[in-house]
């Protein structure tokens, strides 16, 4: 049977105690849309348990370090302040466990299971009241997956839309291109904030069950063959 696995990159605002110093009378930015995603976290926290799989996510701002991002692109301009011997231990002490854990979940995964399901959970506040659902270039098992979860959403009235060969953050696109793309589907899935904060065009609650209920479905729909070992002649 198919695997699941759900990531969070931008699961909170939290700032480690070293650090504060630099968001000082900017409390407001980071609780905003810029420092974290509002909901991003329930919704992750929400999928794990009704898929009984332990949930890998970000713990701290992304204005301290955005761990979907490479290079100097990691860091805002809070963070830029930092000197770089700094940043670096923001980097082994965060991002790095942080990116072990996906590699070594998606592996051990694949070595259990003909394939895995990466749901990566997001919001966002640009697209009003709408789901997103987003597949790597040339990922045919992600574009299964992707499909039928679009269309199952669409029957029960969910404005969703299903975006295929699309190159997404930098630490999506080494996963894609480490594992196989047979077994491994990788589907970005972005919220709309709207449903969490304000509640529309459905409640949070609402939209979160069907979300849900509606993979598990999926799940149930797509199999995937186990792949043939290689032969190793007679004895």
């Amino acid at each position: 049977m198919t695997a699941f696995l759900f990531s969070c990159d931008h699961a909170t605002c939290a700032v480690p105690e070293a650090y504060r110093e630099i968001f000082r009378g900017s409390e407001d930015v980071l609780t905003s849309a810029e420092g974290w995603e509002p909901g991003a976290l329930n919704l992750a926290q929400g999928f794990a348990m009704k898929f009984r799989t332990p949930l890998v996510h970000g713990d701290v701002t992304r204005l301290l370090m955005d761990f979907g991002k490479d290079g100097d692109a990691r860091w805002s301009r809070f963070s830029q302040q930092l000197p770089e011997a700094t940043r670096l231990k923001v980097a082994d002490r965060h991002e790095r466990p942080y990116r072990k854990m996906l590699i070594q979940r998606i592996a051990e995964d694949l070595r259990r299971h003909p394939a895995l399901l990466h749901v990566m959970i997001h919001t966002d506040p640009a697209t009003d009241g709408m789901v997103m659902l987003e597949t790597p270039i040339g990922a045919k098992l992600a574009d299964r997956f992707a499909a039928a979860w679009r269309s199952r959403l669409a029957a029960a009235d969910v404005d969703v839309r299903h975006v295929s060969g699309v190159e997404t953050s930098p630490l999506a696109t080494a996963l894609a291109g480490t594992f196989p793309a047979e077994r491994y589907a990788q589907v970005r899935l972005s919220v709309s904030q709207t449903f969490f904060l304000e509640g529309r065009p459905s409640r949070w609650e609402t939209l979160k069950k069907l979300l849900l209920d509606s993979l598990v479905l999926v799940g149930n729909e797509i199999v995937v063959s186990a792949p043939e070992s290689p032969s190793t002649g007679p004895c």
